[in-house]
């Protein structure tokens, strides 16, 4: 992670998110970019990530920041995977929103999604007795 810059709350550049989205194989997004983009401009908190001027990273946070907050998107490029990059970005937000009871976040039920997400210090709903219901 050296040499790369964590930024918040900054104006991000469509280019920049168009090829960063693409990327990680989430197109299903950049269908409809002026969504994406208000979606990104209406989070309660961004931060991305910059090797000088490349877009490498991002996580996108929505909730109201006392009682909930969701991770909504984190992405890095797929050639800086593996770096903690991923992980650093997890930890700068529970730590700024550390006194939130609920830190939510939905993902692939893919084997390397869960371990990484109980590497960083969640718990899978049914560990709780809880279930999560969705509607797409």
């Amino acid at each position: 992670m050296k040499n790369l810059v964590f930024k918040e709350d900054i104006i991000l550049n469509v280019k920049d998110i168009l090829y960063l989205y693409n990327d990680v194989g989430w197109s299903s997004y950049t269908k409809d970019i002026d969504s994406l983009i208000k979606s990104i401009k209406n989070s309660l908190k961004v931060i991305s990530v910059w090797d000088k001027d490349l877009l490498v990273g991002l996580i996108r946070v929505v909730g109201d920041g006392h009682s909930i907050i969701y991770i909504q998107d984190i992405l890095i490029l797929q050639k800086y995977q593996n770096r903690g990059i991923g992980k650093r970005l997890i930890e700068i937000i529970l730590d700024k929103y550390k006194n939130v009871m609920q830190k939510v976040l939905l993902t692939d039920k893919e084997e390397k999604n869960i371990l990484f997400y109980k590497k960083v210090g969640f718990s899978m709903a049914e560990e709780f007795g809880c279930v999560s219901f969705v509607k797409f």
